[in-house]
């Protein structure tokens, strides 16, 4: 089942024909998907090394290749920042038959993500994953400031979203409660802090597991300057109370800068329940076990 309408589909076949194509170098090695795949890109394993991402989602050649070459250069600047692994842009390949769209090529990172092993009982990978905030957080900005319509600047300018999400809800979740939720969290004081550099997107499946402890992050094209609070939302999509507040004191994270994290956590887990209900139930889940964290929540 498709999870966006209008979705761009490539089979492995296509994908395989597509890389060769652009990259004859690559013809060689062997491509697999990788299963479950992402939400907004169809991944593949090629060779030992790489990974290959067409996106999803429909749109103009030209906007989603400035996107994907915005993403490569966030990745080169978080690349090395931290003792993490993160992957590094390879190319970006161009609209093929079989497939209308820019895609990328980025390095594989060994891991298995945490939405399959659940390290939310870990102190250790609370540490981990408070040492990779720091380190994004440490990341210039250049006088750069949150400028997109995504998560990371004001609460509130997220009203028109969450009242869809509440409407799409209904019969699946305590809307009247959660609405009561959103009306605190939208009126939420930012304070005087500066945006910092965020992943923007510290969810389970992004972030990988070796031996209880986190081993690499994912999806790093995002990375940009946002309210601080924003890479807190990992404290609610991964961990349990005990490391949670582990995560919090590592961070000396004060009282507006954690509500507001847990306020940018329920307005993306209020999406990814109804959203991802039949095409990606992992997904669901996933922000369901949120909401329960985050409703259950000691503050």
């Amino acid at each position: 089942m498709d999870m966006h309408d209008g979705q761009v589909a490539v089979s492995a076949e296509w994908a395989a024909r597509i890389v060769a194509a652009e990259f004859p170098e690559w013809a060689g090695l062997p491509l697999a998907p990788v299963l479950p795949g992402g939400t907004d890109n169809a991944v593949f394993r090629l060779g030992e090394g790489f990974s290959v991402r067409f996106p999803l989602r429909p749109g103009d050649p030209g906007e989603v290749g400035r996107r994907l070459r915005a993403e490569a250069s966030a990745a080169r600047e978080l690349f090395g920042r931290t003792r993490f692994a993160t992957p590094a842009p390879v190319a970006i390949g161009g609209p093929q038959e079989g497939y209308p769209l820019p895609w990328a090529v980025q390095t594989w990172l060994p891991g298995t993500p945490a939405d399959r092993l659940d390290p939310g009982g870990s102190t250790g990978f609370a540490l981990d994953l408070a040492e990779f905030v720091r380190g994004a957080r440490a990341v210039d900005t250049h006088g750069r400031t949150f400028r997109g319509a995504g998560r990371g600047g004001r609460i509130a300018d997220h009203d028109a979203w969450m009242r869809t999400c509440l409407e799409h809800s209904e019969g699946l979740l305590d809307v009247p409660r959660l609405r009561g939720l959103w009306e605190g969290m939208r009126e939420l004081p930012r304070g005087k802090e500066p945006d910092l550099m965020c992943h923007g997107d510290l969810i389970p499946g992004n972030l990988l597991v070796r031996d209880g402890r986190l081993a690499g992050v994912l999806d790093v094209g995002g990375l940009g300057p946002a309210d601080p609070a924003l890479d807190l939302v990992c404290a609610w999509h991964l961990l349990d109370e005990g490391p949670r507040h582990v995560f919090r004191e590592a961070l000396d994270s004060g009282d507006q800068e954690w509500e507001r994290g847990r306020a940018w956590a329920f307005q993306q887990a209020m999406g990814l329940v109804w959203y991802y209900r039949y095409s990606n139930p992992a997904m669901s889940r996933t922000g369901r076990r949120t909401l329960e964290r985050i409703t259950g929540a000691t503050r």
